[in-house]
């Protein structure tokens, strides 16, 4: 974990924490050759390599909790119910946390954009 992505989490109140540590671990087991890094103010994973895409952030909010696969096409098309989302994110709270295979379906959907543009 690098020094920014944990004084990220450091700071969260425990129960935000805890579900964003349970979210970084699934993200870090999908994409375990991508660098983690701070972008947009928030914690993420990075394509691999100099000039590496943004694949994935997460953040916690006031209200709630956030991913965003850092680009406006991914989340409407993918079914996200009964989550709420945004053009560019599903969000949740602690209590309901988003199950794998969601978050697996976003990711790979994200690397295939990545993919497509890197041609």
């Amino acid at each position: 974990m690098t020094p920014g992505v944990k004084a990220y989490l450091d700071a969260l109140p425990p129960d935000l924490r805890a579900a964003l540590h349970d979210l970084r671990a699934l993200l870090q087991a999908l994409l375990p050759d991508h660098p983690e890094v701070i972008s947009y103010a928030m914690p993420g994973f990075r394509a691999p390599g100099p000039k590496g895409r943004m694949i994935v952030g997460y953040a916690a909010f006031a209200r709630h909790l956030g991913l965003y696969p850092h680009s406006g096409s991914i989340i409407p098309n993918i079914d996200c119910t009964p989550f709420k989302t945004t053009k560019s994110g599903v969000l949740f709270m602690p209590s309901h946390p988003l199950p794998p295979a969601l978050v697996t379906t976003i990711i790979r959907a994200r690397q295939a954009e990545v993919a497509a543009i890197r041609r």
